[in-house]
């Protein structure tokens, strides 16, 4: 048991619950924070997998951030780079870096500044992405297509659809045309449903301010130095990533939290809460196949819904709208090989002239993975040999007990060579180990139950000392800065009289 007056009892690890137990020690609020978390690290769905010298991320996660706070707090840990990478110097690259910071080949604790490239494979072509009306766009798609591209755009700007839905969203802002193209069916993939099913406030949350006349501002004013453009999110050109993963920058955190007073058990599953009228008393927890109490002041909790509920004697006609919120489950199948076949075609240098996209996606009809993680462009460090191997992985998406998600792992790994020889990025003969992660509950989604959230909130908003925080916890598809930013506000509701300003 913890020997202190207040306790915060936080379920999860992730960015938001870690940011949670860093607020309230960074402001000595004399609130003991201890975490519950149910794997051996932190970091949740944003950590890195290690395979020996080997680093994958779960899905890729560029660290951007417009919130000078959250920015302050990456700084804390992970210094940017002062001089170049690995990468950098083998390439001969002529990058310019802050004149503070750290050298990434002679400490580890760095963050790297990394371009940002994607693309997108559709109809045997390469576009890049966020999709630029440029000439190679025009030619990819052919002038037939192009000129009704942009009639339907300029239908879509004079006559604005009511927006019930992600579909009416996504035909606003690119019109028809490029919505049946480049969005309509990478939709249904992902998420299991078209985008008409889909609640609009998906694309409120990820590409709000994101339309194709932003992205042609961008595209021309990035060119012009002298006008000054706000770049979106969506369409920034550089990011941060720590040298050795994601992890790197959540294990940090971990070691301050725990280094300052605050407690992780790992391997601790959560099982019920005790309630007393509109308060929770304690929580039990299971590790090691022993069920474990703990009576706290304030309960914070990240994971899913679905799952918390389950410790709740609440109504029967919340807990069903609860358990059957929507979700997608996310399968990972990474290749270490000795060759990659997808050669660059702009003007910045790669190790052994290898496309320089961080993510390409897959939007064939045929394709069943998603999206291609390239991680020698996230860091160099995590690839072992950079200069001679690659580390490349698909995304694919699920539910669980779908015939996708009840392939074995030899299956998925079978179906994902097929589709890298398909799509030429390697072939059998070049692999030399594959690795296959799953991850329920990946993205909460938006349609079902999810329509009746706000009852399930309204429901738990009765408990004084509960609160929810992050991705799951809150049921938004948010980014790991706004899930921190998330669990810092919860913080500082406990603490009381700090007013937190983005």
């Amino acid at each position: 048991m913890i020997d202190n007056n207040k306790i915060a009892l936080i379920i999860g690890a992730g960015p938001s619950g870690l940011a949670v137990a860093y607020e309230l020690i960074k402001n000595n609020s004399g609130i003991t924070p201890v975490i519950i978390e149910k794997l051996n690290c932190a970091g949740g769905l944003s950590r890195t997998v290690y395979d020996g010298p080997l680093g994958v991320d779960i899905g890729g996660h560029r660290l951007f951030t417009k919130n000078k706070y959250v920015q302050s707090i990456w700084d804390e840990f992970l210094e940017v780079q002062n001089a170049p990478s690995i990468d950098d110097i083998y390439c001969d690259r002529d990058i310019k870096y802050p004149k503070i910071g750290k050298d990434p080949n002679k400490e580890d604790d760095v963050m790297l500044i990394r371009k940002r490239y994607s693309s997108i494979i559709y109809n045997k072509k390469s576009f890049q992405y966020p999709i630029k009306m440029n000439f190679e766009t025009l030619s990819n798609l052919g002038f037939k297509t192009s000129f009704c591209a942009g009639l339907s755009y300029i239908k879509s700007l004079l006559f604005k659809r009511k927006e019930n839905n992600l579909e009416d969203f996504l035909i606003n802002r690119f019109g028809q045309v490029l919505y049946e193209i480049f969005f309509k069916s990478y939709t249904k993939k992902v998420w299991g449903v078209n985008a008409s099913v889909l609640s609009s406030e998906w694309g409120h949350q990820r590409i709000r301010k994101l339309s194709l006349l932003k992205t042609v501002l961008n595209a021309l004013f990035s060119k012009l130095n002298f006008i000054k453009f706000k770049k979106e999110t969506s369409l920034i050109d550089e990011f941060y990533y720590p040298k050795y993963g994601c992890s790197q920058l959540w294990d940090k955190m971990a070691e301050y939290i725990e280094a300052n007073g605050g407690k992780i058990l790992y391997n601790s599953e959560f099982v019920d809460f005790s309630i007393k009228g509109n308060k929770i008393i304690s929580l039990k927890y299971k590790n090691n196949g022993q069920i474990n109490e703990l009576i706290a002041n304030y309960f914070i909790s990240s994971m899913p819904i679905s799952d918390l509920i389950k410790g709740l004697d609440c109504p029967f006609d919340i807990k069903q709208i609860a358990l059957n919120l929507p979700y997608r489950d996310y399968i990972l199948v990474s290749f270490y090989t000795d060759d990659f076949y997808i050669k660059n075609k702009t003007k910045f240098k790669t190790v052994n002239n290898i496309t320089p996209e961080c993510w390409i996606y897959l939007q064939e009809k045929d394709a069943i993975a998603s999206r291609i993680q390239i991680m020698n462009n996230w860091s160099p460090y995590l690839v072992g040999d950079f200069r001679k191997n690659y580390l490349v992985s698909l995304e694919y998406f699920a539910n669980k007990g779908d015939d996708l998600w009840n392939l074995s792992d030899e299956k998925i790994i079978e179906l994902a060579i097929t589709e890298c020889e398909k799509y030429n990025l390697f072939s059998k003969k070049n692999i030399i180990k594959s690795l296959v992660l799953r991850e329920l509950k990946a993205y909460p989604s938006y349609f079902g139950s999810y329509y009746n959230i706000n009852r399930v909130f309204n429901y738990l908003g009765r408990f004084e000392n509960l609160y929810l925080t992050g991705r799951n916890g809150k049921h938004q598809y948010n980014n790991m800065d706004e899930a921190m930013v998330c669990g810092i506000n919860v913080a500082r509701e406990i603490i009381g009289g700090l007013n937190y300003e983005k």
